[in-house]
């Protein structure tokens, strides 16, 4: 859920004060935390429900203790182990009057079947989507015993991401290995008898005027007897100043057991408007009441629109390097705790990353969290990896898919970072099969949320259809591509094909363990720089991947990771890092002038050139740091350039110049020899 819940109510909890507690982000500020130590049982056998392991005289000396969240895949007891588990925790409970009680998983992988109390609660498909269950009913005074099975088993086609049907050896499986566990919080919350279960804001700039209107959707649970007319009132701040709203609402009536929609509507005044971008995050914090109950969220200012071949934010066109980050560390497996995402994310923001096809599946939230508050461009993607075309047509499939895109969408739909959704990743988009999943899953997913744009990673379009009509990019606001290879000939038979979508490299890249090793990545990128800067329609690039990671796919490596990555399974740096962080840094900095001074002043002239071809995107207040001493950048666009005279103290036949963004990142450091102006980078 993408919102947060504020509650006043004290609550009685049995948990385990534990140092994990404050290593994953629960957005809901009162939620009452079920992490901690649980009772954790293999079930190999399938034996559990059979022989009542959910129940609460099961005796548990046999039962081991692991702390959630928790991915028994990478838990060295059990590492690799492929099926059911069980986990069990026993928590006090005071009964509340007239309250309503939700038990919340942020991810389960993959398949979840629920018990409180020796009863069956609810079940779940989905690994890597947020879901929740009332309880309510369930619950009792005293020690309340939770249950659930968690089974990762996708190794048989039906599930979503999983197995294929094709009968190809060695092609079976997804690419990334299939961690299993409770992989993120779980947690409780209390509501009232009519509560907010979610907010959609959709916030839209007018480009002309400077002001901007603000949309909120809110959905709310009617859990009583009798219809209901609640009403909405909603505030919104930034920075923590109130921002003065008037509200224009549309009521609403709720029947009895139902969820119904309330909107509002508001125009913000230019003065109280700032346009949210990479380089200037800003957010705005909204906060929806009814009677009894109050959700928070947040979202940010901004218009991105796809228009003659190019990508524009807030009416200006981008180009943008990325990456693909894969979900796996050593140790952690898919969990992803608070100091890796950190890690990882300005890892990648100091690399030159700011638009990316993450990953094909949904992270943690806390990695949009992140981008939302420092600036990057995500683009969103669920589970169809690879499906066949049986698959694609396969109603349960369908269903599974329309399920897990819902579940991502109205969790990630307020955040400004996510600019698109991808309905799936390199399917055999020229059959007709797989055209009728692009067409229909983009309908679908439009009637959700129709504020963002909409594409799918094709591996086709590098066998050269002859028409645009012989492949599904026809149905997508602009065309992602994989492509290994070729890129300049691939890339201009595409926009040939497509001549008024921008084309976005969803993958590109080659393996440090080539025939060059990892001095191989780095000529491989300068190639493909070389390629694309021809290009003005290629509007970004997402290196496949930025990390090295673990998998069962065939040619992965015996100590079973494949070396893709920047940064290997630790995240040490590789060339290839600094090569990409010089290549895809946005500007370029030259000696143009250097004038030896008395008493050892000198004074040198440097020239900064913001790119024209890519990456290229507008340059405000970007700063220059030389020995120490920091210069603000004129405003640059594309294809402009400033000349900097600097005074330096001393004779060195080299200086150090560093440029950093105007949220603080650094994205380029090189030395520059004076006399020379020969240029090399210092990391």
């Amino acid at each position: 859920m993408n919102s947060l819940r504020l509650s006043g109510l004290l609550l009685l909890l049995c948990c385990w004060a534990i140092p994990s507690l404050a290593q994953y982000t629960i957005r809901q500020p009162n939620a009452i935390p079920l992490h901690g130590l649980w009772h954790f049982a293999l079930d190999p056998a399938d034996q559990g429900e059979t022989g009542r392991w959910f129940a609460d005289d099961q005796p548990l000396s046999r039962w081991d203790k692991v702390t959630v969240p928790h991915c028994f895949t990478a838990d060295p007891r059990y590492l690799f182990y492929n099926g059911k588990v069980w986990y069990r925790k026993a928590f006090a409970w005071q009964p509340t009057a007239n309250k309503r009680v939700l038990l919340h998983f942020d991810a389960a992988f993959y398949a979840s079947t629920i018990y409180l109390n020796n009863r069956k609660v609810s079940s779940h498909e989905g690994g890597y989507t947020p879901f929740h269950v009332d309880i309510t009913e369930f619950l009792k005074e005293g020690t309340n015993t939770l249950a659930v099975s968690v089974d990762n088993d996708t190794w048989k086609p039906g599930s979503i991401p999983g197995a294929k049907d094709n009968n190809q050896v060695n092609d079976p499986f997804m690419g990334w290995v299939n961690y299993g566990g409770l992989i993120r919080p779980v947690y409780l919350t209390v509501e009232t008898p009519v509560y907010l279960e979610n907010l959609k804001v959709d916030a839209l700039p007018d480009l002309a005027k400077g002001t901007a209107v603000v949309r909120l959707r809110a959905r709310v649970r009617n859990t009583t007897g009798q219809a209901v007319q609640p009403k909405l009132t909603a505030s919104v701040s930034q920075q923590g100043r109130p921002v003065t709203v008037s509200w224009k609402s549309q009521n609403a009536s709720i029947p009895a057991g139902q969820t119904g929609l309330i909107d509002l509507e508001t125009t913000l005044k230019a003065a109280d408007v700032k346009r949210w971008s990479p380089d200037a995050p800003h957010l705005y914090a909204l906060t929806a009441s009814l009677a009894g109950d109050t959700l928070r969220t947040r979202f940010g200012i901004r218009k991105v629109e796809v228009r003659n071949a190019q990508l524009l934010l807030n009416g200006e066109p981008i180009k943008m390097a990325g990456g693909n980050r894969v979900v796996d560390y050593p140790g952690l497996g898919s969990l992803e705790p608070d100091w890796l995402i950190e890690k990882d994310m300005r890892l990648m923001k100091e690399a030159g990353m700011e638009l990316h096809r993450l990953t094909h599946y949904t992270p943690s939230e806390a990695v949009y969290d992140w981008a939302d508050e420092h600036g990057m461009l995500i683009i969103t993607e669920a589970g169809n990896w690879q499906l066949t075309p049986r698959q694609m047509d396969n109603d349960t499939i369908r269903a599974k898919f329309r399920q897990q895109f819902r579940e991502m969408a109205e969790r990630d739909w307020n955040h400004p970072c996510v600019i698109a959704y991808s309905v799936g990743n390199e399917y055999l988009s020229e059959q007709p099969a797989g055209q009728r999943w692009t067409k229909d899953m983009i309908a679908y997913a439009r009637e959700l949320d129709p504020t963002r744009l909409y594409t799918f990673a094709s591996m086709r379009l590098n066998i050269l259809p002859k028409k645009a009509e012989d492949e599904a990019s026809q149905y997508c606001d602009f065309v992602s591509t994989n492509t290994y290879g070729n890129h300049a000939n691939v890339l201009k038979h595409i926009h040939a094909l497509y001549p008024d979508k921008p084309i976005f490299v969803s993958e590109y890249g080659t393996r440090a363990d080539g025939p060059n090793a990892e001095a191989g990545q780095v000529a491989y990128l300068d190639k493909f720089l070389a390629d694309i800067r021809q290009l003005p329609y290629v509007i970004g690039a997402s290196w496949w991947s930025f990390n090295d990671y673990r998998s069962r796919y065939h040619a992965t490596n015996a100590n079973g990771f494949r070396p893709w990555g920047l940064v290997g399974p630790e995240r040490n740096l590789r060339p290839l890092y600094t090569a990409h962080q010089t290549g895809m840094a946005p500007l370029t900095v030259a000696k143009t002038d250097w004038k030896p001074g008395p008493e050892g002043v000198h004074s040198l002239t440097l020239r900064i050139a913001a790119r024209a071809d890519f990456p290229a995107y507008p340059l405000r207040a970007y700063q220059l740091k030389l020995n120490g001493t920091s210069y603000t950048l004129p405003d640059l666009q594309p294809g402009q350039s400033t000349d900097l005279t600097v005074p330096v103290r001393g004779f060195d036949p080299t200086v150090t110049v560093e440029v950093l963004k105007p949220t603080g990142f650094s994205i380029l450091s090189q030395t520059i020899d004076v006399t020379h102006d020969t240029r090399t980078s210092n990391r």
